[in-house]
């Protein structure tokens, strides 16, 4: 991009953020904050492709004071680690919210796959699961508990042991992404055609219903978090893939701190999934139904709101508005 077309295209954003710099005009600090890292990354590019540029000074005025406003206090860099999950992460998720859509749309089709595979061929459920688990499963259905797996061990036992197993899953998902996002797909089928195979299991012998009640309490947060995280490991591998006008190596590194953020916002879904695998789904067979049906409506409500609402809502709260004068350069 020409040096001409950078700035008037960016002109009236930094507009904008002098004014709410210099003349304190911004309704909170995670405003300020979240075009705070914007201008960062244009000072970045304007480093990196008009070194010798007047914008620079411009750019790094403007920085240096948005610097001293938003982290002049201890108070303040408390409050940036909590507008990361408030502002930050939700404006990334919007910028790269394609790469969530196509993590879904993978999501869907290898699950579709596995339930489509196990339908047409008795073995493939024992091929994908093991005969001890599915012998294991079947026992419990005849005793009338299906998911009577999820009892074994204690509550803080397998709350540890699962959070740990779904946080690996989760780092495993979007480090693999490295391998130009192949990596992410084979995680992803894998996990998939697990899932899609495990539910058809239920379904076939007569208690989809009775599974779902025990699986989704804790899943829904679960899956959801996994497929976020498989959305990360797809923007690393194609960082490295399309580095666009900047240098393959400066790309995937952008790529990998962008990618980092969204897997940590997961998180807190993940250790959220954990405990109520560990300490409510083991009583999802006594629970009213009313209840178990809340909570997996409530769990799935929330990470969807997170993730696929509310980042439209804070890139609406931050746009620009365009009536500022021209910018002396």
């Amino acid at each position: 991009m020409r040096e001409v077309s950078f700035i008037k295209q960016n002109k009236e954003k930094w507009l904008s953020f002098e004014r709410a710099v210099f003349q304190n005009d911004f309704e909170n600090p995670d405003e300020l904050a979240s075009q705070y890292i914007q201008l960062i990354n244009d000072l970045a590019y304007a480093q990196t492709y008009y070194p010798k540029s007047k914008v620079i000074a411009y750019l790094n005025q403007l920085a240096a004071k948005a610097f001293q406003k938003i982290y002049k206090t201890k108070r303040e860099d408390s409050h940036r680690i909590f507008s990361f999950w408030k502002t930050e992460v939700p404006l990334i998720c919007y910028q790269y919210r394609k790469f969530i859509y196509v993590a879904f749309i993978i999501f869907f089709a290898f699950t579709f796959i596995g339930a489509i595979s196990a339908a047409n061929d008795e073995g493939f459920v024992r091929s994908i699961l093991g005969d001890n688990y599915v012998n294991m499963s079947l026992e419990n259905i005849e005793a009338g508990d299906p998911v009577a797996v999820y009892k074994s061990g204690s509550n803080w036992g397998s709350f540890i042991g699962i959070t740990i197993n779904n946080l690996k899953v989760g780092i495993i998902a979007f480090v693999l992404g490295v391998f130009l996002g192949i990596g992410t797909l084979y995680i992803m089928f894998n996990n998939c055609i697990m899932l899609g195979s495990f539910q058809y299991f239920f379904y076939d012998k007569g208690v989809f219903w009775e599974s779902v009640r025990g699986i989704w309490i804790h899943g829904a947060m679960e899956i959801f978090a996994i497929v976020i995280e498989a959305a990360a490991g797809l923007l690393l591998g194609a960082a490295i893939l399309f580095p666009g006008t900047h240098s393959r190596y400066t790309s995937f590194k952008i790529g990998a701190k962008t990618g980092i953020k969204i897997l940590i916002s997961t998180f807190p879904f993940t250790f959220t999934a954990g405990f109520l695998e560990g300490f409510v789904t083991r009583y999802s067979n006594i629970m009213p139904h009313w209840l178990s049906v809340g909570i997996i409506l409530t769990t799935l409500s929330v990470i969807t709101y997170y993730y696929l609402i509310y980042p439209y809502k804070v890139q609406k709260q931050i746009t620009q508005p365009k009536n500022f004068s021209s910018l002396s350069l």
